[in-house]
């Protein structure tokens, strides 16, 4: 693997095992052997042979074509050994609950792993609790516990601990719970988001009353106008980026085993929506090393997929659970989530614009190819290991196919610094610039200019300052007439991209996904509310499981910012 500098930084700083001296002990190749070996010593639980997995995990990810969650990396062979990265809690209307989850949650921070939970249980501010006489503080006061206790907890020196707090839209305390990260030293170490329903959406198109509902008694508490709220909710995304939304009856039509409940919440970035006390482990594969010739080798990534499938597979047996809970309803379902990188950096290779038609079709197709070869895979390998526990009672049981291994197979994922490692694009984002700031860990500043591009403007003849001075101020190529217009267009950027492409996109995408999809819908600073409530409703409409919009400089400091936009590191914040 052909490391960069800064995928040396971050493994130095994340992954690699360090001495008593804080100083790396391993190279990344060894990081690369210890995780693969320990990965395929689970194929001798089935009688398979355990070198030559270890031979062929270690190869895609030393190659960069293959990389799993970060916990994978930081913990596997080592003494913690847990290894999945989103999870699930429940928190339900008693004090014992709200505790016991907020303790589980730190030892799953502990671990390197992110939490989610739904609030939306919790009695109003002002309910009474007969116990003590007095009211209920409500979710957003218990909210702020948990992520005050979130500061206290440093992943295992890795990360600060992430959640995802989610609230059903009936909630009485829906308006508190969207105001609550407008001062923004609030809530840091929480992504918030609204769990809408259709009627919900439905009642704002057409400007109805909508009920507020107390979960403790089931009663009406109040009606409000629907479109009302739903703006306020827009106005506040708009301004700081949050909350964004969930769309519940789409991530149920989903949801492989709803005779063992309703999903309620997801992990912190939203590509995975999960029962209450249920993991994921999740891996991705960079889509940009698999194009050749103007083309994706489908045969060498259906390889890579089936073999992505078999790892994932394998975490679940040399995972150890932080409780018990965990662990029974994790391996009964056995939900993975293979999912992709290096989706921008693909259609560059390709010389496909981000933002054109056949960049969305190739999408559509490219996931659609993805999902049936790891479909595929799944059933192979329920063939050889048997399907998950409570398969007869998932809806995969109704179909005529053969049996699945997992409930759930794909999900796709941010990638942030796993991109990095594999010197790529994140997840299925855009390239956010073609040269930028991007501010990682404890406020390292890693400089990044797209090689490509840059090699480019030397073959070309347009490697010249004024090209330069227009990248430090625009990030973009676009708009500069020294580069040809075709270069312009393929190295298309966040900021060039029109919102409703954005959500084409991921929209394009959650077609061919189980789960969900983690995407920002950029805007740039000077788009309206208007422009925001369409982005939300177009994704409604076209199928999203959820939503997260991003207005450019809306707050004061953001992870990754162009040259322009910076006078230092002080400029981001984490």
């Amino acid at each position: 693997m052909n490391l960069s500098p800064n995928a040396r930084c971050v493994l130095e700083k994340r992954y690699l095992k360090k001495d008593s001296s804080g100083r790396p002990s391993e190279t990344p190749e060894a990081l690369f052997h210890r995780v693969a070996r320990d990965i395929a010593s689970a194929e001798t639980v089935f009688g398979g042979d355990a070198r030559r997995r270890e031979r062929e995990f270690f190869e895609m990810m030393a190659e960069g074509e293959f990389l799993p969650n970060s916990p994978t990396l930081m913990n596997a062979g080592r003494d913690l050994q847990q290894l999945a990265a989103c999870f699930v809690l429940p928190v339900e209307d008693s004090i014992d609950s709200i505790f016991g989850s907020l303790r589980a949650a730190a030892l799953i921070h502990k671990s390197g792993g992110g939490t989610g939970f739904s609030f939306s249980r919790l009695r109003p501010r002002g309910d009474g609790v007969a116990s003590s006489q007095g009211a209920a503080s409500g979710p957003v006061s218990f909210i702020r516990v948990f992520n005050a206790a979130t500061n206290a907890i440093n992943q295992g020196g890795f990360r600060r601990g992430a959640n995802m707090a989610v609230l059903s839209v009936d909630h009485p305390d829906i308006e508190e719970f969207v105001a609550c990260k407008r001062d923004r030293s609030e809530l840091t170490n929480f992504n918030i988001s609204v769990l809408v329903t259709d009627a919900f959406m439905q009642k704002a198109a057409a400007g109805e009353p909508f009920a507020l509902v107390n979960p403790r008694t089931r009663q009406v508490v109040r009606h409000v106008d629907a479109a009302r709220l739903l703006d306020t909710i827009v106005k506040q995304a708009h301004e700081t980026g949050e909350p964004g939304l969930l769309f519940k009856d789409r991530i149920e039509r989903d949801n492989p085993t709803p005779s063992l409940g309703a999903i309620e919440a997801t992990n912190p970035c939203g590509e995975q929506p999960l029962l209450p006390f249920e993991a994921c482990t999740l891996a991705s594969i960079d889509l940009a090393r698999f194009t050749a010739a103007g083309m994706f080798d489908l045969p060498r990534l259906e390889r890579t997929i089936a073999a992505g499938v078999r790892f994932l597979d394998d975490v679940l047996e040399r995972n150890r659970y932080p409780l018990p809970q965990i662990e029974r309803l994790t391996r009964a379902n056995r939900k993975i989530g293979l999912g992709v990188m290096g989706w921008a950096e693909a259609l560059v290779r390709l010389g496909i614009p981000y933002d054109s038609e056949e960049a969305v079709a190739l999408a559509d197709r490219t996931m659609s190819f993805f999902s049936r070869a790891a479909r595929a895979a799944s059933q192979e390998l329920a063939r050889e290991r048997g399907p998950f526990a409570n398969y007869p009672e998932s809806v995969h049981a109704r179909g005529a196919g053969y049996p699945m291994r997992h409930a759930t197979v794909t999900t796709v994922a941010p990638t942030g610094t796993l991109s990095i490692l594999a010197g790529t694009s994140g997840g299925i984002e855009p390239l956010f610039a073609i040269a930028f700031r991007r501010q990682v860990l404890d406020g390292e500043i890693l400089e990044e200019t797209h090689a490509g591009f840059r090699s480019l403007a030397r073959e070309g003849g347009f490697d010249r300052p004024e090209v330069w001075e227009h990248i430090a101020k625009t990030g973009s190529a676009r708009g500069c007439p020294v580069v040809p217009e075709r270069v312009r267009r393929i190295f298309a950027t966040a900021a060039d991209i029109a919102p409703d492409r954005h959500v084409r996109m991921q929209a394009a995408f959650q077609r061919h996904v189980d789960s969900a999809v983690s995407k920002t819908i950029n805007f740039p600073a000077e788009a309206t509310v208007p422009q925001v409530a369409e982005a939300f409703l177009a994704a409604w409409r076209q199928g999203c499981k959820g939503i997260t919009v991003y207005r450019d400089r809306s707050r004061a400091g953001q992870a990754m910012a162009r040259s322009s936009d910076c006078s230092g590191p002080a400029c981001l914040s984490a």
